[in-house]
């Protein structure tokens, strides 16, 4: 049984309450073990994912889920906020070799957060959780823990 971690960004609560439904409901169905952890914003996400992947006084978590929104401003503020969220997840399956789903939203309006996050629409918060379980298999495939 897999062991995922759920940390979300809580800057759009709504939003982020409905990808977490979505997620919460995929990891049930395949009978995954998970918990959740609420950080501020979609930037904290990776520190958050490499702090709980490095406690050794702690169950050890096969995988994990990132969920988030970031909605386009007026400034550039929206361009870092995504590369370097996206960036750090990233780093953290390739040099860590963590089991992460990105399930963080850049988008240009709620209208568009909604669809995506809404579990009767495009429901990505599952999508995320099915890519942290389906990497975390690959990564048992391989005998790596």
């Amino acid at each position: 049984m897999s062991r995922i971690l759920i940390v979300e960004a809580r800057f759009y609560e709504d939003i982020a309450d409905e990808l977490v439904k979505g997620a919460s409901a995929a990891l049930e169905s395949a009978g995954a073990e998970f918990e959740r952890l609420e950080v501020p914003g979609a930037l904290e996400i990776p520190a958050a994912i490499s702090f709980a992947s490095q406690r050794t006084d702690a169950p050890v978590f096969d995988g994990y889920v990132a969920l988030g929104c970031v909605i386009r401003g007026e400034t550039t503020h929206y361009d870092y906020v995504c590369g370097e969220s996206a960036r750090g997840l990233q780093d953290l399956a390739l040099w860590e070799g963590l089991a992460i789903g990105n399930g963080i939203l850049t988008v240009e309006n709620r209208e568009q957060a909604w669809a995506r996050a809404s579990v009767a629409q495009k429901n990505k918060g599952r999508d995320a959780a099915e890519a942290a379980l389906a990497m975390a298999a690959i990564k048992s495939r391989f005998g790596i823990e």
